[in-house]
């Protein structure tokens, strides 16, 4: 699992503010498919927002998953919207350089 410190995270949202969901869990949870669109998506962006629509009440487990299944990281969970980074895996696509 890729870590961050504080300054990374402050970054990445401020970064990720303007930003819609692109991904969005319903009333399937947390499938193969959403885990796949996770993943194509933090690797053409880097940098996304998921929104969960049903299970609101779970969204910091599921979000979890998500961040141990995509091998990501969490930026914030704001509300029923996580943030989450990855660089991407694409060779020459990583756009965001991280402060240290």
């Amino acid at each position: 699992m890729l870590s961050l410190n504080s300054n990374q995270r402050q970054y990445l949202r401020r970064l990720a503010h303007d930003f819609k969901p692109i991904v969005q869990v319903g009333k399937q949870g947390l499938s193969s498919t959403v885990v796949a669109a996770v993943a194509s998506a933090l690797d053409a962006h880097e940098l996304i927002k998921v929104k969960f629509v049903e299970f609101k009440e779970e969204r910091r487990e599921l979000t979890d998953q998500l961040v141990a299944d995509t091998e990501a990281a969490l930026v914030a969970l704001v509300g029923n919207v996580a943030i989450l980074y990855r660089p991407s895996r694409i060779q020459d696509k990583q756009v965001i350089v991280l402060p240290r």
